[in-house]
């Protein structure tokens, strides 16, 4: 008795599982129909990534994982309350008027979606709405503001 008291029984490890996590593969699409850039609405080329991502929690409002996109970059992704958010830098993304390029911050913000009530829905982990906004700093290019484009965009859940 004495030995196997003195062994213990060591803690089984185990993932989160608070139905928030965004774990698989995802069709995310940045509709340029509906683009704008200070508050006008502009034309521009709609964007669709494939993504994996893989995610885990700490509680039902704080998860943290990684985006990998099969455009080539990966980034952190958090889950902020009731926010997924996603920040990545863009080098070279808005050409200036003298030939050279400005970076951009990128940022995606979604949250799931219910369809049928057209309501936010944190559980909800298979269809998400949010936007992608992309901007540079002020003064990049020789402006006094800075450069940005909002997308709104979808996640459908694929894989």
């Amino acid at each position: 008795m004495t030995v196997l008291g003195s062994l213990g029984v060591a803690p089984q490890a185990h993932a989160s599982n608070y139905g928030v996590e965004l774990n698989g593969t995802w069709k995310v699409m940045s509709n340029g129909q509906w683009a704008k850039t200070n508050s006008v609405f502009i034309d521009q080329k709609t964007d669709i990534q494939i993504w994996n991502i893989t995610s885990s929690c700490v509680s039902p409002i704080e998860c943290t994982g990684t985006v990998t996109s099969d455009k080539g970059w990966t980034a952190p992704i958090n889950l902020v309350k009731v926010y997924w958010i996603l920040n990545r830098e863009i080098p070279d993304w808005a050409p200036c008027p003298d030939g050279t390029f400005a970076h951009g911050r990128q940022k995606f913000t979604v949250w799931g979606i219910n369809p049928a009530l057209n309501e936010r829905d944190l559980f909800i982990t298979d269809l998400l709405a949010g936007r992608n906004i992309t901007e540079t700093d002020s003064g990049a290019c020789g402006r006094n503001q800075p450069i940005d484009i909002e997308l709104p965009v979808r996640m459908e859940r694929i894989a």
